[in-house]
């Protein structure tokens, strides 16, 4: 099998004027998370947190800012970015639906809950409603076995889902103006 390589290394990265690495993130990393590592590569982390966290997701600008801050070059941020499925790459929508696909809410037919909302939102896994308002994503584990299927609704966890319950959260959400903030 062939490897299929990208030309990141000639990738044009689209800039906005202002930095996405504010004054006051700055200040924050240089003066509270630097100290706390031994080295910089240590600090990537929560300086990712830190732009996820104001913006929801981790623009391209943003990971050049942070290796430019921190001494280290694009790839390695964009690698570590990229590795985590905690990290956001591309904006996502203003709701988001995480659907547990661990053992137990496999056991309790999680599918037809991921199923319902797909079709409900016209959406597959991984996407973003055409009006900016919901992602859906699946991830490995919410922590709620004994209550599964579960899925959280931005971060509100519904336990015992049915298909109709995952369709009234859906309109719950929607109705209530919150959002998903930073993650």
């Amino acid at each position: 099998m062939a490897w299929i390589t990208k030309p990141s290394g000639t990738m044009k990265v689209d800039r906005r004027a202002e930095p996405y690495l504010t004054a006051a993130m700055q200040e924050r990393i240089k003066g509270t998370i630097l100290p706390r590592y031994e080295n910089r590569m240590g600090a990537l982390l929560p300086c990712l947190h830190e732009i996820q966290h104001e913006y929801g997701w981790i623009p391209a600008q943003a990971m050049q800012e942070i290796a430019e801050l921190l001494g280290l070059k694009p790839s390695e941020v964009y690698d570590t970015a990229s590795f985590y499925e905690e990290y956001w790459l591309k904006p996502k929508g203003k709701h988001l639906i995480a659907v547990c696909r661990s053992i137990a809410c496999e056991c309790m037919n999680y599918q037809k809950i991921t199923d319902t909302i797909r079709e409900k939102l016209g959406i597959e896994v991984g996407e973003t409603t055409p009006d900016g308002q919901f992602t859906l994503v699946e991830v490995e584990c919410l922590g709620s076995c004994d209550s599964a299927p579960v899925a959280l609704f931005d971060e509100r966890l519904h336990e015992w889902l049915t298909p109709e319950k995952a369709l009234h959260a859906i309109e719950a959400t929607r109705a209530s103006g919150h959002h998903h903030g930073g993650h």
